[in-house]
């Protein structure tokens, strides 16, 4: 399995590598389009590799959607939370209850009345 892994990820590294040598020509990107552009009086833009604008993206839509995720999982992640502090606090009160019942008697008596 270590093999496949290790041959995808070449692989996919190998295509990255050649997708990127093939779109070395600069591209201009624009903060708005032309005429919104001149009506407004302001006009960002910049000039990058093509290879650059689409692994940029790819990895802006990662985070975009790794943070999304994250987001919408926040409250499982808090009744999952609340759920194992309620858990801690009733084993100790069985630990509690189970001390209390065993009190004064015999350690080995104890021991096999829990087993049994």
């Amino acid at each position: 399995m270590r093999y496949i892994r290790y041959a995808f990820l070449g692989s996919l590294g190998v295509i990255l590598i050649s997708m990127s040598l093939a779109n070395r020509d600069f591209v201009t990107l624009k903060l708005m389009p032309d005429a919104l552009a001149e009506m407004l009086g302001f006009n960002a833009g910049m000039s990058l590799p093509l290879f650059v604008v689409v692994l940029g993206g790819i990895v802006a839509g990662l985070v975009i959607g790794f943070f999304w995720e994250w987001m919408r999982e926040y409250k499982h992640r808090r009744e999952a939370t609340v759920k194992a502090r309620e858990v801690r606090k009733l084993e100790r009160e069985v630990g509690k209850l189970k001390t209390e019942k065993h009190e004064g008697k015999d350690e080995v008596l104890a021991i096999l009345e829990e087993a049994g």
